[in-house]
């Protein structure tokens, strides 16, 4: 037995060893710290968890965001991808290809323009009346998901008290009342 585990600890050091490290010219990846983008910079893909992403450049891939919000103000020429948070895109900013926001709010200015589709699933969209969207528009309100969401916790609220309240006094049932 000893004998596996120190061959599966050599294997692993050397394949450890070996391994090339993941390189990716001007990409960001942030966890808990904030991506600002320069009016003068430009950089291909960022990603960020617990974070949010300011751009007031250029960005040429994609945008992920995770629990952040995000801010256009330049141009983000490919996705934008927000879970649990808000995406701003200031005036005259643009997006290259979707935008797409989970769980969050959408607030695009004037002359923003989006290339493709927008997308904002259980959130709420605000947008003025000279956006442009290239393709579809689809809007879920948040009380789809929450209304019933909401509605299942409540159920399993009075369940849960319910079940303790008959157990309570069941189990009181064996004592006298009042005590002796």
């Amino acid at each position: 037995m000893r004998a596996r585990l120190l061959y599966l600890a050599v294997l692993s050091a050397v394949i450890a060893i070996f391994a090339s490290p993941a390189h990716a010219s001007k990409d960001v990846v942030q966890f808990g710290s904030n991506i600002e983008i320069a009016p003068d910079a430009t950089v291909h893909d960022t990603v960020c968890f617990f974070c949010s992403v300011n751009d007031r450049g250029s960005i040429e891939g994609d945008v992920v965001v995770f629990f952040g919000n995000v801010r256009i103000d330049g141009h983000a020429n490919h996705d934008v991808v927000n879970f649990f948070g808000d995406v701003t895109a200031s005036d005259n900013s643009s997006v290259g290809n979707d935008l797409v926001s989970f769980f969050g709010r959408v607030r695009l200015g004037e002359n923003v323009s989006v290339g493709k589709d927008m997308v904002a699933m259980f959130g709420a969209v605000r947008t003025a009346s000279t956006v442009n969207v290239g393709g579809d528009r689809v809007v879920q309100p948040g009380w789809l998901f929450w209304g019933p969401f909401l509605l299942l916790v409540a159920v399993i609220f009075v369940v849960v008290r319910e079940v303790r309240a008959q157990r309570r006094r069941h189990f009181m049932r064996g004592y006298p009342f009042p005590p002796r």
